[in-house]
């Protein structure tokens, strides 16, 4: 059966998402704040090139025109920038379980958003699935299992990020470089903070380490753009089951490769959501064959 580059691209975004963790982990030594500063800095550099390259502008006259496009994006990119700031924090702080437990949530919450704003209605599996995912969520919060927090940050902010960039009216690559110049502002000023305080790693330390905050940006922006052409080949069901490589890798990578741990209360939880994810995504195979 041959593979189309479609999904070759979508499931390679999702890899590379997958194995994160090490990337962020050889960055480990640097403060969760100043690896995000980087990340929003060097991405901003590269997405600019890209529109360079590509001679995309003229979604600058539209927003322009139209400032409630910019509030938006002010929005998702602070949205995006808790997101990432608190998976950084959780990777290199232990809590790469806790972190994969929220992009295993993040399908389930944007259900449940679309029926909540989007008035979408629900089918009987969706119920189902949302109902035994709660019940795992609440077993893990009764039993005190890790920090869940991390998780449902992780789920809720991602879920509201893109709940907002399915009514935004500017493509994936504009949209990515409007939320980056949103926060270019703060990120350098920080940045220049930490430079003139002599608290900055960036230059001041190993050299690999150096390397590695500037390639942030092109570590962000590759699986994003992978993702993009991806998405516009192949079905939604697809996409779907293609989304559970990632928190899949970041699972067994926390649990094999850093050693964190999988308690009785962990796989109790973690199973019952792993059959919510399982309904869900049987129920949108059956409706792709019946629409």
């Amino acid at each position: 059966m041959k593979i189309s580059r479609g999904t070759l691209a979508a499931a390679g975004a999702y890899v590379l998402w997958g194995f994160f963790p090490i990337y962020w982990k050889f960055l480990q030594s640097v403060s969760p704040l100043e690896i995000l500063i980087h990340r929003i800095l060097w991405s901003l550099v590269v997405v600019l090139a890209l529109l360079a390259v590509q001679k995309q502008w003229q979604w600058l006259r539209q927003s322009q025109a139209r400032p409630a496009i910019l509030r938006t994006f002010v929005v998702t990119g602070i949205l995006l920038a808790v997101n990432w700031l608190v998976y950084i924090w959780a990777n290199n702080n232990g809590h790469i379980v806790e972190a994969s437990l929220g992009y295993f949530i993040t399908p389930l919450v944007n259900v449940l958003l679309g029926l909540l704003f989007l008035h979408e209605r629900l089918r009987r599996g969706q119920w189902l699935a949302i109902g035994i995912a709660a019940a795992g969520v609440l077993y893990l919060l009764l039993n005190a299992s890790g920090l869940l927090w991390i998780s449902l940050t992780l789920a809720f902010s991602f879920g509201i990020y893109g709940l907002l960039r399915k009514t935004a009216q500017l493509g994936s690559l504009p949209g990515l470089t409007v939320e980056m110049i949103v926060l270019c502002l703060p990120a350098l000023a920080y940045a220049l903070f930490l430079q003139s305080s002599g608290q900055a790693v960036f230059a001041h330390g190993p050299a690999s380490t150096t390397i590695l905050l500037a390639l942030s940006g092109v570590v962000t922006a590759v699986p994003l753009l992978l993702f993009a052409h991806g998405a516009r080949q192949v079905t939604l069901t697809s996409l779907g089951v293609l989304q559970y490589i990632a928190p899949t890798l970041q699972f067994l990578i926390g649990v094999l490769l850093y050693g964190e741990r999988f308690t009785t209360h962990r796989v109790i939880g973690f199973s019952l959501i792993w059959l919510a994810l399982v309904i869900y995504a049987w129920d949108s195979y059956q409706l792709s064959r019946n629409p």
